[in-house]
């Protein structure tokens, strides 16, 4: 099996969903290096010192030294949104610095459940992979606006193809990546629209296994079989925890609420429950080393606290209404 080469970034909030990526990788994913770019001090400190194998870090600094027309965009977008224009950014510096013939950016709330293997069979040849949103529910109205795909994975080789998609990619960010719906765009995300009209050689997912999503598993059939999280069928490859949520420390949102979709006993019991017991390990891990790693919302970092312990209430309400809460041990 070929050695696999993934990026993803986050700062010392997200460290244990980090860790918990990087777990399920260490399980299902062969041989592999995720290149983190570590977006403050405190989480390149603590990844730097930690001993994880397969992890390399990569500061912000010296991403900002390589392209220093994202370090330009910084003093004109929120925090969440510079991030965002990182995200192009990060895997064409590993291409142009490390000399691998592929790279894959990886959100950092994915788990990995069973190889990886079948999405790079189904690149091919190809230059650029890429995964559908496939929203579903209530979704397909109400989201249809962000985009047909969804950043969650992104596949490049370092060919003429693949490189033209990701500087293109990375031109349109670098003008404008605001955490916004305007016209024609959206973020870092609806830019990838444009991909399979713009170059040949990209090659859109049609495992149902990538990319199961609060978003999409309501058209999904999910089961268990013999142990194994199916989807249509398929083997479960890698679930996207957007919006999951701590409401105390034995109960956990789901986030389908948001999405019109319903937890089923496949989805609570071989899914959901499995990560957050990475996720709790994870954190365990990082309190010895750092108090500051508390997941948050950095979109309503700017809401008053009245207003946000509001919203966490209404959501928490409407979860256990819909019996999308999750409880665990």
């Amino acid at each position: 099996m070929p050695h696999r080469h993934y990026c993803t970034y986050f700062d010392h909030r997200y460290l244990p969903i980090g860790l918990a990526l990087h777990a399920s990788l260490q399980r299902v994913g062969g041989e592999f290096t995720l290149w983190v770019l570590a977006l403050d001090k405190e989480a390149g400190d603590f990844l730097s010192n930690s001993g994880l194998p397969d992890i390399r870090v990569v500061p912000l600094e010296a991403l900002e030294a390589f392209d220093p027309e994202l370090k330009a965009t910084e003093g004109t977008r929120s925090r969440i949104e510079y991030y965002f224009t990182c995200s192009p950014c990060l895997p064409r510096y590993l291409l142009a610095t490390q000399g691998m013939d592929a790279i894959t950016y990886l959100d950092s709330d994915l788990s990995f459940f069973s190889s990886p293997e079948p999405l790079f069979e189904e690149l091919g040849e190809q230059s650029v992979l890429i995964t559908p949103h496939r929203f579903s529910g209530t979704a397909a109205r109400t989201h249809a606006k962000f985009g047909r795909y969804n950043v969650g994975w992104l596949t490049f080789r370092s060919d003429v193809t693949g490189m033209a998609c990701l500087d293109w990619w990375r031109e349109r960010c670098i003008e404008w990546c605001f955490d916004r719906v305007e016209l024609d765009r959206y973020a870092d995300q609806k830019y990838l629209d444009h991909f399979e009209e713009l170059f040949r050689e990209v090659k859109p997912t049609a495992h149902p296994g990538a990319n199961l999503a609060p978003w999409n598993v309501a058209s999904q059939p999910v089961t268990m079989e013999n142990g194994i999280v199916q989807v249509a069928g398929r083997p479960l490859i890698f679930f996207h925890f957007q919006g999951l949520r701590r409401v105390d420390n034995d109960t956990y949102d789901s986030n389908l609420t948001s999405y019109g979709a319903r937890l089923t006993p496949a989805l609570r019991d071989g899914v959901f429950r499995p990560y957050i017991a990475d996720l709790r390990d994870a954190r365990t891990v990082v309190s010895r080393h750092s108090t500051a790693h508390e997941e948050q919302n950095l979109r309503r970092a700017g809401l008053s606290r009245i207003r946000l312990t509001a919203s966490h209430l209404w959501k928490t309400l409407r979860a256990r209404i819909a019996g999308n809460l999750i409880g665990v041990q």
